[in-house]
C-alpha cells in the first residue's frame, strides 16, 4: 500500500515525492512516457545535452527556489540572448535599443518613446495582444518581430489572443539584450535529467505506466499532475493548448548558428525557432545538435500539450473542472497541466514546494486529514 501515487515524474511529481518521502511516505512515481524529468528531459549526445522537448533555460528572482535547487546541481553563467530573423535581417531580443536601432536608427530612449507613441496613439486601452504589441513597442516592432512570429506559435490572430501573454516579453530602453530580468539565471551543468534522478534516488518510479489504462498497485492519495481535463474525461469540453513538433537534426559542423535560438518572425517561414544546444553549456564537440521547432494542431490524446492558452472560453471550461476538483479529498492537482497555468520552471518548483509543505505539515499534525 503506497501512502502517494504521483501521476508525472517532471518537476511538480519528483519534487512532491522527493519531499514527502523524506518524513517516511511510501511513494510510488509512475509517467506515460519512457522516462523521467517531464518537458525537462536532456539527453546527451555527442557530447552535447539535448533539451528533448524545447529549450529550458532556469530563470528566477526567489531565493528560496534558488537555493533548494542548487542542492542538486551546479549552474553555468548561461544569459539567453536570442536573435530574431526576419526575411534574412537579424534583429536584437527581447526589445531594446541594439532592436530599436536596427529598425529606425535611433540611439535615445526619447527618439523610441516618441516613434512609439505616434504609432500607437490610435489605441486607447488595449483589447487583445495586436493592441498591447502595438502601444508597447510601437507598429514597426510588432510587425517585423511580433505578429508572424505570434500567430505561427499560438495558431490564432493576434487580435484573438489575450493582452497578457506580450506583457511577459521585457522591453528595455537599454542595451541590454538578456531576455530576462531574474537575479538568478543559468543552465544546469550536465544537463536536467540528472537533478530527477537525484530527486527520485531511492523512490519506487514505473515509467512507460498509463495512469487511465494500466492496473496499478493500492494508494491512499493521488497526485496528479496531467491534463485535468482529461482526469476528467474530458466531460465539460476540452482545453486548448499549444504544442509545438521537434525536428532534432545532427550536423556536421561544430557550429551551426552561433547562438543558442533564432526566432524565425516572418509567417512565410513555417517553423518558429531553430535551437542549438551546443551553446547552452558551450559544449566541445567536433558535431552540433540543432532542433527546428513549428507550431503543430493540438489533437488530445495525440499531441503532446505544451501551453495552456488561458482566453475567456478556455477559462469558463477549467472553472468546471476546478469546482469538480476542489471535491477531491485524495487527489491533488498540480503543475502546469494539472492547474492549467502557464507555468515558468521556477514557479513550478515554488508551486510544488508549497504543495509538497502543505502535506508534511498534515501528515505530521493532522495524519488523519
Amino acid at each position: 500500500m503506497y501512502d502517494y501515487l504521483i501521476v508525472g515524474a517532471g518537476f511538480f511529481g519528483s519534487i512532491c515525492a522527493y519531499e514527502l518521502n523524506k518524513i517516511g511516505k511510501k511513494v510510488l512515481v509512475i509517467d506515460v512516457r519512457n522516462h523521467i524529468g517531464g518537458n525537462c528531459y536532456s539527453e546527451n549526445r555527442d557530447n552535447i545535452n539535448l533539451h528533448v522537448y524545447g529549450p529550458h533555460i532556469f530563470h528566477t528572482s526567489d531565493e528560496e527556489v534558488w537555493k533548494w535547487i542548487n542542492q542538486f546541481t551546479s549552474f553555468n553563467n548561461f544569459i539567453y540572448t536570442p536573435v530574431a530573423n526576419y526575411d534574412g535581417e537579424l534583429y536584437s531580443l527581447p526589445f531594446n535599443m541594439w532592436t530599436f536601432y536596427q529598425l529606425w536608427g535611433v540611439q535615445s530612449e526619447e527618439e523610441v518613446k516618441a516613434i512609439i507613441a505616434k504609432q500607437s496613439a490610435h489605441i486607447g486601452e488595449p483589447k487583445n495582444l495586436e493592441e498591447q504589441a502595438i502601444k508597447l513597442v510601437g507598429r514597426d516592432v510588432y510587425e517585423t518581430l511580433i505578429k508572424g512570429y505570434t500567430e505561427k506559435q499560438w495558431r490564432k490572430k493576434a487580435t484573438e489572443l489575450p493582452k497578457e501573454i506580450i506583457k511577459r516579453l521585457p522591453v528595455r530602453y537599454t542595451f541590454n539584450n538578456n531576455y530576462f530580468n531574474d537575479k538568478y539565471q543559468g543552465i544546469p551543468i550536465g544537463g536536467y535529467t540528472q537533478i530527477f534522478e537525484k530527486l527520485l534516488k531511492g523512490i519506487d518510479v514505473k515509467t512507460g505506466v498509463d495512469y487511465f489504462k494500466d492496473e496499478l498497485p493500492p494508494h491512499d492519495r493521488v497526485i496528479y499532475t496531467g491534463p485535468i481535463d482529461k482526469f476528467y474525461g474530458y466531460k465539460y469540453g476540452h482545453l486548448e493548448y499549444k504544442t509545438v513538433s521537434l525536428d532534432h537534426m545532427r550536423m556536421e559542423t561544430p557550429n551551426y548558428q552561433g547562438v543558442a535560438a533564432i526566432n524565425y518572425t516572418s509567417e512565410k517561414v513555417p517553423f518558429t525557432r531553430t535551437i542549438e544546444h551546443k551553446h547552452f553549456e558551450n559544449s566541445q564537440s567536433d558535431v552540433t545538435w540543432v532542433s527546428w521547432e513549428t507550431p503543430i494542431q493540438y489533437v488530445p490524446e495525440k499531441t503532446e500539450p505544451y501551453y495552456p492558452v488561458n482566453d475567456a472560453a478556455n477559462m469558463e471550461i477549467l472553472k468546471k473542472y476546478k469546482e469538480e476538483s476542489s471535491k477531491q479529498d485524495k487527489v491533488i492537482f498540480g503543475g502546469r497541466l494539472g492547474e492549467y497555468k502557464y507555468y515558468d520552471m521556477h514557479q513550478v518548483i515554488r508551486s510544488a514546494l508549497d504543495c509538497a509543505n502543505h502535506l508534511k505539515y498534515l501528515e505530521v499534525w493532522h495524519p488523519k486529514v
